[in-house]
């Protein structure tokens, strides 16, 4: 999976793109088709130093994409809370793909009864 994380108006150091790479990285548990995820990272001036900074994040799957944004007043408070907004989407997301294929199966094995 692409990780591309965009700095605006704060500087992206190593352990910046270390921490946001391995919280992307860990949402590869819920999800192992997601192609590509976009990280957007700045700081609010006009906000002070309440809720000054806000990451939105923009993950690439097939069919419709996920995104999540969230501010905080620490980066990575911002990130864990994106990260885990991020991860109930990807669980709601295999368990309806799940719950789908689950019931494609029963409607073909209950075809499959009546024919036999």
């Amino acid at each position: 999976m692409q990780i591309h994380i965009s700095p605006r108006d704060i500087k992206l150091t190593s352990a910046i793109h270390s921490y946001v790479a391995d919280k992307i990285n860990h949402l590869e548990n819920y999800s192992l088709d997601l192609i590509g995820a976009h990280v957007a990272i700045w700081h609010d001036n006009a906000k002070g130093n309440k809720h000054a900074f806000v990451v939105k994040v923009h993950l690439a799957v097939p069919g419709p994409d996920i995104h999540a944004e969230d501010r905080g007043h620490d980066l990575y408070q911002a990130i864990d809370i994106v990260s885990a907004k991020l991860e109930t989407q990807l669980r709601q997301r295999k368990s309806k793909l799940v719950k789908k294929n689950r019931e494609v199966a029963r409607k073909a094995k209950s075809k499959r009864a009546f024919a036999a």
